[in-house]
């Protein structure tokens, strides 16, 4: 029944089969043509390559019970290869799947024979066995081959991509006549634009020989070895093995102390070691491995990964041509450097230590890289004017981002002032007691400051970032993880050399480490059993990309500062005029800069308006008319695009409304939760407003550009959360910790405040902090 749903009739295939072969490459740009005899050394560069060659595991064709073909999987593969196809790219697919098909088929025949022969023989006892005879493979290889052609072909062609079935055997690589007789058919499907579906021919092949390869060449004794000989015979690129698991794990995957390998190199083989075989098929881990380095020799990059798991199936493929982080990618050439999943690795252990130290130790390291920012500021200088020099004349960086990515005397002293400030906090920060509870006699229980652990902070073009994320990770405890704009590579290389050299006072050098790999910021939002904490430091953009990539990691942070001035009715002109243009003209680029101007209604055609608009277009700023605003108006500005605007720039929103409480719900309607302010000499209703707005700033008579840790005296700040959990507002030291809950007994069980027990709850507050609320036994 599957066949007849997905086969087209015969006329309409073989015109489907005739077009294809007429098609010419597709119009989307392919990938140019390199030199074969060396693979990629990155991930990143599998986005150049052309030939590329699919082999599909019999764990991944084949369904659970090793019975019929797991269709879903199929499809699904079969459509990224043909997108992959119509980019350009020429495919070749390995299968496995002709003995499962064919004992799905022969099985049903048996069945339906007995049936029939059951029928014919009612009323006697000759046929009361109806079990399944064992089949054998090569009959059922015979069986399922045209099956699963037939289906691959009609799946194909839902995509007008059109394939040819070469069955072969180890004999067609052996002789040299038979080998280039293949290559050349193989190398005319590909300029035909046609998919080959290559198998080994199971109905005749003998079975596999163990070490009978020969010397310098695999011997073909499963796909894996196919699929490697394939390969290295055709040039390609790119060898993609896809298997029932998520890649090479060092152990068994499984065992306590499996870890998936990232990137695996040829002489990294003595640190394997290799568990069973699949479920099914004749190869194992080993035999992928072997026949990988086998073809990472031929000049063929190689990537193992998991074609099975439900949730990755369906975009594996593009994902590893992408260049992300999946499966295990092997590479002949081993970075000088450590991976970043060993900087994170070392950033947590070193930072264990770090958290450990006298909290006066943290506060040296503090200010000894203070003085080291002001000691070492023409180094400084000199990598940021090289970083300048570099963004200048590629001219891709607008003037906001430019002005982050300079540095200049006055702000590396501004800096070292803050790191200062944030020292002092240092004193009583980690270990801190915030509440201590005397349960009963003998038995006190304390809730205490901890670090949370690894923090990831992305930041772009902004240098000074570095100093004072990495002195509030310091001063908090925190192992910290850095990955900086590529436009601030020089002055962050240098800014983190000075970083680690007031670490090393210490011992903690490892604590803070700066990621200078070709991670992809997507690959390092999945290392979520490696971090914490995930802080985005840049655009709204660079926000929501990381909020969408984050896999299980918190991300602190907002994605828009949509921030607003309510000018209400009794406000005064004076704090009208200076607190609007400094929340706008002061820096429009920032996060708390103002994005939309609210009026009430009874202030239009006023003294008070006309200022406003003389200042901002004294300003230059740009005014687009809510649609309220513009209704007013005989010849209005232009009216805004949405009420939902970011402008980051000398541009903004001017909306009337008819009350502080219309205010307030458009806020809630349109706003981000970030910093809203309200300007009014009317204390009833300022603390109305106050209330009940739901942001993380709220103000009464103050510039929105207070929103600022430094400005609060928080030393500096991480970032600014609009999240409803944990830190909101301006981040500083305080939300860069957590508590845990420590109890001291003498003992104590507690059977022994069962109704039965001896004991009783005392539940005493003690003189640090609050206690805590009533325990209530719930057994």
């Amino acid at each position: 029944m599957l066949l007849q749903r997905l086969a087209l009739s015969r006329t309409a295939l073989d015109s489907q089969r005739h077009a294809c072969r007429l098609l010419t490459r597709p119009l989307t740009r392919a990938p140019q043509d390199r030199a074969h005899g060396s693979s990629f050394a990155h991930r990143g560069e599998l986005r150049q390559a052309k030939r590329i060659v699919v082999k599909l595991g019999s764990a991944v064709v084949t369904r659970g019970d090793e019975c019929g073909l797991a269709l879903g999987r199929l499809a699904s593969i079969v459509e990224q290869v043909a997108m992959l196809q119509n980019q350009g790219r020429e495919m070749m697919i390995v299968t496995s799947g002709a003995v499962a098909f064919g004992k799905q088929r022969l099985r049903h025949e048996i069945l339906l024979s007995q049936s029939v022969r059951q029928a014919l023989h009612s009323g006697h006892s000759q046929l009361k066995d109806m079990s399944l005879p064992l089949l054998e493979a090569r009959a059922c290889a015979a069986a399922g081959q045209s099956g699963l052609m037939a289906l691959y072909e009609a799946m194909f062609t839902q995509y007008s991509t059109c394939t040819a079935q070469v069955l072969v055997t180890n004999l067609d690589f052996h002789d040299d006549q038979k080998r280039q007789n293949l290559n050349s058919t193989l190398q005319e499907l590909l300029r035909m634009n046609i998919v080959p579906i290559i198998n080994t021919n199971d109905a005749v092949v003998p079975p596999p020989e163990p070490n009978s390869d020969l010397q310098g060449v695999i011997s073909i004794k499963d796909n894996d070895s196919l699929a490697a000989r394939l390969a290295v015979e055709m040039k390609a690129d790119l060898l993609i093995a896809l298997s029932d698991v998520e890649g090479l794990y060092n152990s068994p995957p499984g065992t306590d102390d499996a870890k998936l390998i990232d990137i695996f190199y040829p002489g990294d083989q003595q640190s394997i070691t290799y568990g069973t075989k699949s479920r099914v098929g004749i190869g194992g881990m080993e035999a992928k491995v072997k026949a990988a380095l086998w073809a990472l020799q031929g000049g063929t990059s190689v990537v193992i990964a998991n074609g099975t798991h439900p949730k990755v199936t369906g975009h594996v493929i593009t994902d590893i041509v992408e260049g992300k982080k999946v499966g295990t990618f092997f590479s002949e050439i081993k970075p000088a450097g450590p991976t970043v999943e060993q900087q994170t690795e070392l950033a947590r252990n070193s930072g264990r230590t770090l958290a450990s130290l006298h909290p006066d130790q943290r506060s040296e390291i503090i200010c000894h890289l203070a003085e080291l920012l002001t000691e070492r500021k023409e180094e400084i200088l000199a990598a940021n004017k090289m970083d300048m020099d570099l963004a200048v004349n590629a001219g891709h960086l607008p003037p906001a981002m430019l002005k982050r990515l300079s540095l200049s005397p006055a702000k590396l002293n501004s800096l070292a002032i803050g790191l200062r400030q944030i020292a002092v906090a240092a004193q009583d920060s980690v270990g801190r007691v915030l509440r201590r509870t005397r349960v009963a006699h003998n038995l006190e229980l304390e809730q205490i400051t901890v670090p949370i652990g690894v923090l990831l902070v992305i930041f772009e073009a902004r240098p000074d970032c570095l100093p004072q994320v990495s002195a509030l990770a310091i001063a908090s405890g925190n192992a910290l993880l850095l990955k900086g704009g590529k436009e601030a590579a020089n002055t962050n290389h240098v800014l983190h050399q000075l970083t680690q050299g007031a670490l090393s006072m210490h011992g903690v050098r490892e604590a803070v480490q700066l990621v200078s790999t070709r991670e992809e910021v997507e690959d390092l939002c999945r290392l979520d059993k490696m971090i914490d904490l995930i802080i985005p430091r840049g655009s709204s953009q660079l926000v929501r990309d990381i909020q969408r990539a984050a896999k299980g990691i918190p991300v602190l942070g907002h994605s828009e500062g949509i921030c607003h001035v309510y000018v209400d009715t009794d406000a005064s002109v004076d704090k009208v005029i200076k607190i609007v243009r400094d929340s706008k003209c002061d820096y429009p680029a920032a996060c708390n800069a103002m994005e939309t101007l609210l009026i009430h209604r009874d202030i239009l055609r006023t003294p008070l308006f006309d200022q406003i608009i003389d200042m901002l277009r004294t300003e230059r700023v740009k005014i687009h008319a809510g649609p309220r605003f513009a209704s007013y108006l005989t010849f209005s500005p232009s009216e805004a695009k949405s009420l939902r605007t970011e402008y980051g720039d000398l541009e903004c929103c001017m909306e009337v409304v008819d009350s502080m409480q219309e205010a307030v719900d458009h806020i809630h309607k349109y706003g981000s939760s970030h910093t809203d302010v309200i300007i009014t000499e009317n204390e009833d209703t300022a603390e109305q407003f106050l209330q009940q707005l739901d942001s993380a700033c709220v103000f009464w008579n103050a510039s929105s550009r207070f929103a600022d840790g430094y400005r609060f005296g928080l030393g500096a700040e991480v970032g600014i959360s609009t999240s409803r959990i944990h830190a909101r507002g301006p981040v500083g030291l305080d939300g860069l910790l957590t508590t845990k809950w420590v109890l001291r007994g003498d003992g104590h069980t507690a059977a022994d405040f069962s109704e039965h027990g001896t004991m009783k709850y005392l539940h005493e507050n003690l003189p640090v902090g609050q206690a805590l609320a009533g325990h209530r036994d719930s057994n």
